[in-house]
């Protein structure tokens, strides 16, 4: 990727929790690219993770709490932010997701309703708040981008996804009605890159999540994307070499998304000689 993709440019990426999260290697990736970085996440994912050695990392970038699900919290942040940058932001990464129901192995058929609201609001609602709040604060300059990570389970049933693949089918809803807006009054972009199962604290929750990895390895021509890859294309996302890319769900998955079934998997169901 060429240098300097993202100079002069300023962001608040979520959701960073360990060095496994995709939200930690696109921070870098922005960084290194030149921008300059807020950083956030929930109080009691800031306590569990490590935000503050990635903050060290990257210059000694400001961390501000926010609860995503609270438009106090984000509207703090974003308040917050701007006098940090002594302006408005040019990128949001928006990589949150959480389901009660599926970290305590409820079926998709025998789920707890208050638990999905949870689910919903964390998961896909707090994009909306997040992107009301910015509207509101006039908190992203003209063409400005903002990104949100989704998964396949939106379109295509994975059995033990569970109520995350309702709430991705939300989160990229909102993602082409709000960006409608968003676009038509200030230029700001909005998008969901749909990623390959990554390695990550959330991802590994899922029930059969090793298996996910192996079979989409199977059959992507490409194999998976990694965290780091993905981070990379965020950071295209931000540039502006897409700014004319909007309301869209990019599939960055090694072209599983677009395969039928590999020469890989009908091997494994080929009689034995």
């Amino acid at each position: 990727m060429a240098n300097n993709l993202l100079q002069g440019k300023k962001g608040i990426i979520f959701g960073a929790l360990n060095d496994q999260s995709i939200a930690w290697k696109t921070a870098l990736q922005a960084h290194a690219q030149g921008a300059e970085v807020v950083l956030t996440n929930a109080p009691v994912a800031m306590r569990m993770g490590e935000i503050h050695q990635l903050a060290a990392q990257i210059g000694g970038a400001p961390v501000i709490p926010a609860d995503a699900t609270s438009v106090e919290d984000l509207t703090a942040l974003f308040e917050g932010a701007m006098e940090h940058f002594g302006g408005q932001v040019d990128f949001v990464l928006h990589s949150i997701g959480m389901s009660p129901n599926v970290r305590k192995g409820k079926h998709y058929t025998d789920i707890n309703y208050n638990w999905l609201q949870t689910t919903l609001d964390v998961s896909a609602i707090s994009l909306h708040k997040t992107l009301a709040v910015a509207k509101k604060l006039d908190a992203i300059r003209e063409w400005g981008s903002v990104v949100a990570l989704t998964y396949i389970a939106a379109q295509r049933i994975f059995p033990d996804y569970g109520d995350m693949a309702d709430a991705k089918s939300l989160l990229e809803s909102i993602t082409r009605s709000f960006g409608y807006h968003y676009g038509v009054d200030k230029k700001v972009r909005i998008n969901t890159v749909s990623q390959s199962p990554t390695v990550t604290t959330a991802g590994s929750g899922v029930k059969g999540f090793d298996e996910f990895i192996a079979y989409s390895e199977s059959m992507s021509p490409l194999g998976n994307a990694d965290g780091l890859a993905c981070a990379d294309y965020c950071v295209s996302l931000f540039s502006d070499l897409t700014r004319f890319v909007t309301m869209q769900n990019l599939f960055h998955d090694g072209g599983f998304s677009n395969t039928g079934v590999s020469q890989e998997v009908i091997g494994k169901f080929a009689p034995e000689d």
